[in-house]
């Protein structure tokens, strides 16, 4: 019996055909051993041991013929040579004149191993293909001995017929299916002739046998092979290839010479030659009758070559087995190098990308749709999605929608809403989106060019384009910003590059109006549009100046107001705030649901608001009399929440007046721990007692409704803009000590002993010194703005300020916006009042004999630093 250590030729088989074939070129067979399978037939070529495999019945192609090398590895574990033997499509051209049972041999060439594997998705006539890999080359010896034969060949031609002949005499049942047939049906059709998909397997009957169907070629001569050998490159792919145009063109472009369906499996499994009879022309003109004798044909020539190769050639060969298994430590070791050098390089990437974006905007207003959607009541909002107007809108290209709305309409939740639908709809596709959230508490950072790049920041992600790369380079080199026309070209050619661009404004109202602000950056959007295929989405209160600006462009208008069955929903969603014994309440539950509906007049704020009103109430009959008594408009309500703060508890009262003042009048919005510590310094101590801080919970309870706050920035605020209106409006009876209550908390807190150092000496010492102490950089920057609308400018607190040197450099090394610097004791304290534009603090200074002829770190006076600052009346 067989041992399988004994066999290192290895030959694979696809299909039935080419297996008989091979078995019946074998010199002398072998007995299986037990275990084996009825796909193996071993025997033997000349000297050499040979083990032939097929393929499973019904199974075709790549993957097939990769599991079958596999096995074939695992059960003869010393074959050193690979064959892949069997039939092919020819690819006939000018330059190669290939017929049917001609053979078609795997050479190395042009960078290529022998094969190459390609993909085609579908293969119908008019399809492209797209080459995936390449088949190593084959081992030495084989490609040693196809050099050989080939010469041989040349020079006294081939037995390879008498030896197909030999075999049909010793086995006869082979003769019917195995020998050449006419050469009559051997039939070339122009590539445009389909054979039809419904028609006969004969193609004479089909597709006929005129000249003008066929290429007509001269009958070989005897000075001619026949079967003629050629050599070059094979592709190989999962598909059977039954297109003649795309035969051309891989003829054309790659000089291709056969088709076939399993030999790139081998890719990494067996390197081998790969041999082929051809049976058909990779057309759609396919049928059996050449099968046999191809597969003969290639049996023929593969004997022949095996014949001609000394074992000791063989032997030399390093084993199949062995040399996959150092490749697969290399391509290990290469790929975890080249995964880990693409991990590196896509790091730096990264960290270019977000240098870039951070440099063009600091913010994406991201965290602000994040917070918004979260207060968005489920199921609100889908009437303005289903609207024939949106609809529309999102439909089409270069389309423009403006929701006006009353204030406290929601026309922020809805634009949340907006932005919500289009990321979801068009995000993966590629689609450029773009938002913003304008702001009355951030006008000083929505001029038009900083809003500008900060859609381009947006559009700009996730890969950055080159304009914007160019424009972060040129102007990073040289310290340099953009200006606004250099912003809008490069946002324009980033716009460009989208198939569809949305670009949503929320609050367009809340943009300054002074100095051309708004109207600049409205002409560039719509510039913007004018030039590309951008929607654009925008609300607005009812403003005429913005309303004819929509008009003008032929805007699309539907009006943003809360609807009842929106408002409905909220209260539903908000029941559980009010007191238990509501809940077991229907009836009142509707009752209180109109009333509110009714009061609130198409202003989901005014809703809010009475739903924060009836909070307090203790019994039924209290929050029936509520309903009768609900405030009609917001004013009226924020007047009602604003006697509901004073009728607390002291504590309550006061710790709400003193939230409110901070919310209202700080120069820019704080977090939630800034104003926990603002409140929690104490007058006339020297350090912040950590448990005077109050739970940020507490602070917004005790305020009525009016502070909430944004959970992803951590940003305090006001519940809405008109908020803001009534308490700047109103500031005389509702927070009249304001601004001189933020000076003594700022002061005191610039006076903690801590400070007592002075300036830091270097950078980390800075670091952490805004690190350890949250109000430092707000109470530095803006103490001054809050003293000079104070009744305390010229007061004790602020005067030991500026008169203590180690104090003042503290303040004014975080004042001044340095990284660090060790020069900041230059700072006097009349600099810094004429910084701030301080008129009775630097006349007091003046008064006891204050230097007004000292520099600063940058050689300026006093005088110079009022100037420059605009301070003319110090």
């Amino acid at each position: 019996m067989s041992n399988p250590d004994d066999y290192i030729v290895g030959w694979i088989c696809a299909i039935h055909p080419e297996y008989v074939a091979a078995r019946a070129f074998l010199d002398e067979r072998h007995e299986n051993p037990e275990h084996l399978s009825d796909n193996y037939a071993l025997g033997k070529i000349g000297k050499h041991n040979v083990a032939i495999a097929v393929l499973p019945t019904g199974e075709y192609g790549t993957a097939s013929a990769a599991r079958v090398a596999e096995g074939m590895q695992h059960t003869f574990p010393n074959i050193r040579i690979g064959l892949m033997v069997g039939i092919g499509g020819g690819v006939p051209s000018q330059k190669h004149d290939i017929r049917l049972g001609d053979i078609v041999v795997s050479i190395p060439g042009n960078g290529e191993g022998g094969v190459i594997q390609y993909d085609f998705g579908k293969t119908i006539q008019g399809q492209t293909f797209q080459r995936t890999s390449h088949l190593d080359q084959p081992p030495t010896a084989l490609r040693e001995a196809v050099a050989g034969i080939r010469a041989r060949y040349t020079e006294d031609g081939h037995q390879l017929e008498d030896m197909i002949n030999d075999i049909s005499k010793k086995k006869p049942r082979l003769r019917k299916a195995y020998t050449r047939p006419d050469p009559a049906s051997d039939r070339l059709y122009l590539n445009h002739i389909v054979h039809p998909p419904q028609g006969q397997s004969n193609c004479v009957v089909s597709c006929g046998d005129e000249p003008p169907n066929l290429i007509l070629r001269h009958k070989r001569t005897e000075d001619e092979d026949d079967p003629q050998i050629h050599y070059g490159l094979i592709a190989s792919g999962n598909q059977l290839m039954k297109d003649a145009l795309i035969r051309d063109k891989l003829a054309a472009e790659k000089d291709v010479l056969c088709f076939e369906m399993e030999a790139a499996g081998l890719v990494n499994h067996f390197p081998c030659l790969v041999i082929r009879g051809i049976c058909d022309y990779a057309d759609s003109h396919k049928n059996k009758e050449w099968q046999g004798y191809a597969a003969m044909a290639a049996a023929a020539y593969t004997k022949d070559l095996l014949r001609r190769i000394p074992p000791r050639k063989v032997e030399a060969e390093e084993r199949i087995k062995d040399i996959l298994s150092a490749v697969n430590k290399v391509e290990k070791i290469t790929q975890d190098t080249y995964a880990a050098v693409n991990k590196l390089d896509q790091r730096g990437k990264d960290q270019e990308c977000e240098a870039i974006l951070n440099w063009l905007a600091p913010t994406t207003y991201a965290t602000q749709q994040t917070d918004f959607m979260g207060r968005r009541q489920e199921g609100t909002g889908e009437w303005l999605l289903d609207s024939d107007e949106f609809q529309s809108w999102i439909g089409q290209n270069k389309q423009t929608l403006f929701c006006p709305g009353i204030p406290g309409a929601g026309k922020t939740i809805a634009t949340s809403i907006v932005v919500d639908h289009v990321n979801r709809k068009f995000r993966s596709s590629g689609c450029g989106i773009a938002y913003l959230y304008c702001n009355f508490r951030r006008q000083n950072e929505q001029q038009p060019k900083d809003l500008l790049m900060t859609l381009l920041r947006q559009f700009a992600r996730p890969d950055v384009p080159e304009t914007v790369r160019s424009l972060y380079k040129d102007h990073q080199a040289n310290e340099t910003r953009p200006a606004f026309d250099e912003v809008r070209r490069v946002l324009l050619s980033v716009v460009t590059g989208y198939p569809r661009a949305f670009i949503m404004i929320d609050a367009l109202d809340e943009c300054r109006a002074s100095g051309g602000v708004r109207s600049q950056f409205m002409s560039a959007i719509f510039s913007l549009q004018s030039k590309t295929q951008v929607n654009i989405f925008a609300t607005a209160r009812p403003i005429p100046d913005i309303e004819q600006e929509f008009q003008r462009i032929n805007a699309v208008s539907l009006e943003i107001r809360a609807s009842d069955a929106d408002m409905g929903r909220y209260i539903d969603g908000h029941i559980s705030r009010l007191p238990s014994f509501v809940e077991n309440c229907p009836d009142f539950i509707n009752q209180m649901k109109a009333a509110i509906i009714k009061a609130a007049k198409g202003m989901f704020l005014l809703a809010i608001l009475h739903m924060d009103f009836l909070e307090s109430k203790i019994n039924l009959m209290r929050m029936e009399q509520a309903l009768q008594e609900l405030p009609e408009g917001l004013d009226a309500s924020y007047k009602e929440a604003m006697e509901r703060i004073r009728n607390q508890k002291r504590d309550y009262s006061d710790l709400a007046i003193r939230t409110l003042s901070w919310i209202t009048f700080a120069k820019r919005p704080l977090t939630g721990l800034e104003l926990q510590h603002a409140l929690a310094v104490m007058e006339n101590t020297s350090a912040l007692d950590e448990r005077n801080i109050t739970d940020i919970e507490l602070i917004i309870s005790v305020c009525a409704g009016l502070v909430t706050i944004d959970k992803e920035s951590d940003i305090i605020r006001l519940v809405h803009y008109t908020t803001q209106e009534y308490l700047e409006r109103t500031q005389k009876n509702s927070l009249p000590n304001a601004h001189t209550d933020i000076t003594k908390t700022c002061v005191t807190y610039l006076s903690f002993g801590i400070f007592e150092t002075g300036y830091c000496p270097n950078k980390d010492a800075l670091t952490q010194r805004f690190e350890s102490n949250i109000l430092y950089q707000y109470a530095a920057w803006n103490w001054g703005y809050h003293a000079s609308k104070s009744s305390i400018e010229e007061g004790k607190l602020v005067m030991n300020l500026l008169q203590s040197t180690a104090k003042r450099s503290a303040c004014s090394q975080a004042m001044l916006n340095k990284s660090w610097f060790i020069s900041s004791t230059k700072m006097t304290g009349l600099h810094i009042t004429a910084y701030f534009g301080l008129e009775k603090a630097a006349s007091a200074l003046l008064g006891r004999n204050a230097d007004i002829e000292s520099k600063d770190y940058s050689d300026k006076t006093p005088l110079s630093l009022a100037a420059e600052n605009g301070h003319d009346s110090v």
